[in-house]
């Protein structure tokens, strides 16, 4: 397969390259951090950012792409389904 950018260094804003689940859980850290997550099903969002910062999100769709640097998605305040986690 042709990958006419695998020349370049990806960047923060650019599109992502690798995704994975996310099972929500209120201690466990992701396996790295994400650059947005996928919301599949709609409802709340609960996380720790890269930067400590503990912060919820209300009220999402489905569908919504969340542009977050999130180290941890907490089973406590996230009802929201379907999380794929996105680098």
């Amino acid at each position: 397969m042709v990958n006419r950018f695998g020349n370049r260094a990806s960047s923060i804003d650019g599109p992502a390259t690798h995704g994975f689940a996310i099972t929500p859980d209120d201690a466990a850290e992701l396996g790295e951090l994400t650059r947005a997550i996928f919301v599949g099903g709609s409802g709340a969002l609960s996380v720790v950012l890269a930067s400590g910062a503990e912060v919820s999100f209300a009220g999402l769709p489905s569908g919504a792409l969340l542009p977050v640097r999130a180290r941890i998605v907490k089973a406590t305040g996230t009802t929201a389904s379907a999380l794929v986690g996105l680098v």
